[in-house]
């Protein structure tokens, strides 16, 4: 993996994990999910059009990718709606990844050496252990969480491919625009314009900031780097919003996760070396 988009894939992760704690943290999830994405559309609006390069080859993947991210965006504001940060975010952001691989490797061909694909595996099995899965206690959010993985590895795979014919930025903003619309209608729809003032907050404007730009950086990443292993290494961000949850939510980090620390560190390790 190249030193370069592992450095990209490493900062989308610490970005990812303070956007996702923002959002867990917020008293309405959903409303705070809403505010922020619309907000990270219109802040990168000037940036995609200075930017601007994208080809009508990239609009079937855009399309794709927009739907996949609605979805996408609605399982993960129902997930923390009903479950706590440290299950949903360490089982969807770990399977992810293993989806992507199984895919690239029976799907699409894709070529990966043995270090790379024991670098994903050691990533997934660590952030699984950090989970520490409660399986009975929280079977609606292991679900939801389950399908926010799919849709991770789906729109990662999309991308990839649309990736080849737009710059980051733009294909994103392209991406973002319809479920950013969508989403905030259906949420003033339910909930009423009243939680939407409410949830625009200081705080859930850093995180559109940090929801934009770590994508973006994903998404710079996958053009010069295999799918698998750049999906393998933001997942590191599950280490980093483990370790802010504890700080900020309070939560007990015990021995599996310390374990499951050490597994995604040693991952990283393998994939930066391939």
């Amino acid at each position: 993996m190249p030193e370069e988009a592992l450095a990209l894939a490493l900062a989308a992760a610490c970005l990812h994990a303070f956007w996702n704690l923002a959002i867990a943290a917020a008293p309405d999830a959903e409303a705070a999910t809403a505010v922020a994405l619309s907000l990270s559309v219109l802040v990168f609006a000037p940036v995609a059009a200075v930017t601007w390069d994208l080809t009508v080859a990239a609009l079937p993947y855009a399309a794709a990718s927009s739907a996949l991210h609605l979805a996408y965006f609605a399982l993960l504001a129902a997930a923390y709606r009903r479950a706590d940060l440290s299950l949903v975010y360490p089982l969807a952001r770990g399977l992810g990844p293993v989806l992507v691989l199984v895919v690239s490797l029976t799907v699409l061909g894709a070529d990966l050496s043995t270090s790379e694909s024991l670098g994903v595996v050691s990533v997934a099995a660590g952030v699984l252990l950090v989970a520490r899965l409660r399986l009975r206690a929280d079977r609606e959010g292991i679900l939801l969480s389950l399908g926010v993985a799919a849709c991770i590895a789906a729109y990662t795979l999309v991308d990839k491919e649309g990736m080849r014919h737009a710059a980051p930025v733009p294909y994103l903003e392209v991406a973002l625009a319809a479920p950013a619309a969508l989403y905030a209608a259906a949420i003033a729809r339910k909930r009423g314009v009243t939680a939407l003032r409410h949830a625009l907050r200081p705080r859930t404007a850093a995180a559109s900031v940090a929801m934009f730009g770590a994508y973006a950086l994903v998404l710079a990443a996958l053009a010069i780097a295999p799918a698998a292993p750049v999906a393998a290494v933001r997942e590191t961000s599950i280490v980093i919003a483990t370790a802010l949850a504890a700080v900020a939510l309070r939560e007990r980090v015990g021995a599996l996760r310390v374990a499951g620390a050490a597994l995604v560190a040693a991952g990283v390790a393998t994939l930066a070396v391939a």
